[in-house]
């Protein structure tokens, strides 16, 4: 049996949280994944994986031993990175992932002066609305809009982003603009077609700092931010996007700001990256081209609002 690679599909196993979907992520037949976790248990004298009803869970002596697993595996590939130069020049690929519209509007801009600045290393640019996993999908860094759970995760603070609500001035002219954020309980919203969207949206009372779920009626749900724009822009209802999404359809007056006083607390903006020790110089390099540059852009998008 390899033991270094039996542990590094116990390591997926536990992170995926079931054999299935390890499987799928790391290309491994399901019987030769679990055959192999089988036989490191064999080797080691112990159970480290126990099913529940919804998922797989480690036993006490699995999360200790995979915890030292992935201390070694990080060993080992911080090694394998210093010996292939990684550590003395910038090479190798780089894996970015971002939300779809900041990152073709923000993002995919820094990418192309980074790549005529390194000719020696290649990015791949994953644009996604949903929060990918650094380690399961093999992501170097990411920019992340929103609050950010407890992890082992390096964060760049870049800025902050507000949450706004917008409508065309054509809508605006048959009904006229909302008072507070309760009337929209009778106006047509473009809202999100997603599992983990709320069933409303959130503001919040300048005066008391309250905060207000109010119900919208969704006379169009729609499962992307390019889509719900587009939407806003033809009439068919009031839009809740992020600042950057509008900003060139507010600053062409084809939407207007709605609500202003009662939008939440604006979303802090980071740029993570795992926690491994030294940051190879690809990394680090484009860490300090971006950085810099968007938090300028987050500063002149939130006293200007333009993009």
């Amino acid at each position: 049996m390899d033991r270094f690679e039996a542990m590094s599909l116990l390591v997926a196993v536990s992170d995926a949280g079931s054999f299935s979907a390890a499987s799928r992520a790391l290309k491994v037949p399901l019987a030769t994944l679990s055959r192999k976790v089988g036989e490191l248990e064999t080797l080691l004298g112990a159970r480290v994986l126990m099913r529940t009803t919804r998922r797989l869970a480690l036993t006490d002596a699995g999360l200790a031993y995979v915890a030292a697993a992935r201390r070694i595996l990080e060993q080992v590939e911080e090694a394998e990175r210093e010996v292939a130069g990684e550590f003395t020049s910038p090479k190798g690929q780089l894996v970015i992932t971002a939300p779809v519209m900041f990152g073709r509007r923000h993002v995919l801009p820094l990418v192309a002066e980074f790549l005529a600045d390194f000719p020696h290393i290649d990015v791949r640019l994953l644009l996604a609305d949903r929060n990918l996993h650094l380690a399961e999908d093999h992501v170097d860094m990411a920019v992340r809009i929103g609050a950010l759970p407890d992890s082992a995760l390096v964060a760049t603070r870049i800025g902050t982003m507000r949450l706004v609500t917008c409508a065309s001035p054509a809508l605006l002219a048959g009904h006229g603009a909302p008072a507070r954020p309760e009337a929209l309980g009778a106006w047509p919203c473009v809202a999100f077609d997603m599992p983990s969207a709320p069933p409303g949206w959130r503001f919040r009372e300048p005066e008391t700092g309250a905060i207000l779920d109010i119900p919208v009626r969704p006379r169009l749900s729609v499962t992307t931010t390019e889509a719900a724009l587009d939407a806003a822009l033809r009439g068919i209802g009031v839009v809740r996007l992020l600042q950057y999404q509008v900003a060139e359809a507010v600053a062409r007056r084809e939407l207007k700001l709605l609500l202003e006083e009662f939008e939440p607390e604006p979303a802090p903006v980071h740029l993570i990256h795992a926690a491994r020790g030294q940051m190879p110089l690809k990394m680090r390099r484009f860490l300090d081209l971006a950085a810099p540059r968007l938090r300028t852009t987050l500063a002149r998008l939130a006293e200007t609002g333009l993009p």
